[in-house]
């Protein structure tokens, strides 16, 4: 088991001078620089960086804390056009992009592990995989927010960037072998532009949900869940430390009117029982046509279940697409959903263009995110089972 880093635990870097001795040395070194996060989910509110930690081969390991430092343009600037090597890129891209990390080139060792069809793609598995290592992940969990970090911890977060040049060059020979390096290239380069997804009704993933159909109950959850979020984000804490989902729930059935009529349970239910009040007092004052609907309507196709009955024709070609993928995907050892997602590969045949040729169907999936790579791949399928199962 890797328990220690090569060069010992190094000391957090708080000052600007020392962040410029980091930035000065990751200039200086050479290769790939492999970065990692740490946030506080759970604990705080938000997905802030609570630690950053930068490796490149001649320069060693450094941990930063953007407490301190929020501004890493100069370490930005250091490592300029070299290549980033994250573990599952999506999870710290946004946070490292809010204290200047933005990065030019990536190479994503978890995204690169699915590729080659892994049957286990967290960093340990990944790390265990190609090195014979064990790695402890027993403080994946813990508040990061926490200062002084303890000395346990920063060991921890050091090993995670400790292996990751090795492993990219191990993945990047075999991703070469399976010939899949261009697949890989155009992946890592769309991480260039991703952004967290916005939900314009975050609300509505409120746990239970789904148990509630009548408007008026709805728009009691969402005023409370809306409240939730005031309370963390004063707070600066998770919303799920404020009060849980099945909380907010339970409140918004009651249709509380006066403090004795709230659920028992949760003791922010009555610590906070003005702010939960006001809110069901907010839903229960809006007009009709201000109720939030059961249900939003999707711009995209029906739910795959009902296809069958609803055109049957579609509900085959999309049958036939996916098997010649799921052959495809099997002869190459690689998950199926990472050669088109679902999504696109509905819409498309649910609506698909004029002409069903390949090259029409290929520029539908480009019209949807779908990289070239995958739609070399997949609009000729698609192409097959329109020609299998015409319009009668």
């Amino acid at each position: 088991m890797l328990t220690e880093p090569a060069e010992g635990i190094p000391p957090v870097i708080t000052r600007e001078s020392e962040l410029m001795d980091c930035a000065t040395a990751i200039a200086e070194g050479a290769g790939p620089v492999a970065l990692d996060a740490e946030r506080a989910s759970g604990y705080r509110y938000g997905q802030s960086a609570y630690l950053v930690q930068v490796r490149r081969e001649g320069a060693g390991t450094w941990l930063v804390d953007p407490v301190y430092l929020p501004d890493l343009d100069p370490l930005n600037r250091a490592i300029g056009s070299g290549e980033w090597i994250l573990h599952a890129a999506t999870q710290d891209l946004a946070c490292l992009r809010d204290v200047g990390l933005v990065p030019q080139q990536i190479f994503d060792t978890e995204l690169g592990a699915r590729l080659l069809g892994m049957p286990r793609v967290g960093l340990a598995a990944v790390i265990e995989h190609y090195l014979g290592i064990s790695l402890a992940k027993e403080h994946s969990a813990v508040d990061w927010s926490t200062r002084p970090l303890p000395e346990p911890w920063l060991r921890y977060a050091a090993l995670d960037v400790e292996v990751l040049g090795e492993v990219r060059n191990l993945m990047g020979a075999d991703l070469a072998a399976q010939g899949k390096s261009e697949w890989a290239r155009q992946e890592f380069t769309a991480l260039l532009d991703w952004r967290p997804t916005v939900r314009e009704d975050p609300w509505r993933r409120t746990s239970g949900l789904h148990k509630i159909r009548q408007p008026r109950v709805l728009a009691a959850v969402r005023e409370l869940w809306w409240e939730r979020d005031r309370i963390a984000r004063d707070r600066d804490t998770s919303p799920g430390r404020v009060i849980p989902d099945a909380s907010l729930v339970e409140i918004a059935l009651a249709d509380p009117t006066s403090a004795a009529d709230l659920p028992r349970g949760h003791r922010a239910i009555q610590r906070s029982h003005r702010a939960w009040l006001e809110a069901v007092g907010r839903a229960r004052s809006l007009p009709d046509e201000d109720l939030p609907p059961a249900t939003v309507k999707s711009d995209g196709p029906p739910p795959q279940r009902s296809w069958a009955n609803r055109d049957p024709i579609a509900a085959e070609r999309l049958t036939e697409t996916r098997q010649r993928l799921g052959v495809f995907a099997e002869e190459r050892t690689i998950p199926i959903e990472n050669v088109c997602s679902p999504d696109p590969l509905r819409r498309v045949i649910w609506t698909p263009p004029t002409e069903t040729t390949p090259e029409a169907f290929a520029d539908a999936l480009a019209s949807h995110g779908v990289r070239p790579w995958q739609r070399e791949i997949v609009a000729p399928m698609i192409a097959e089972a329109f020609a299998a199962h015409p319009d009668t």
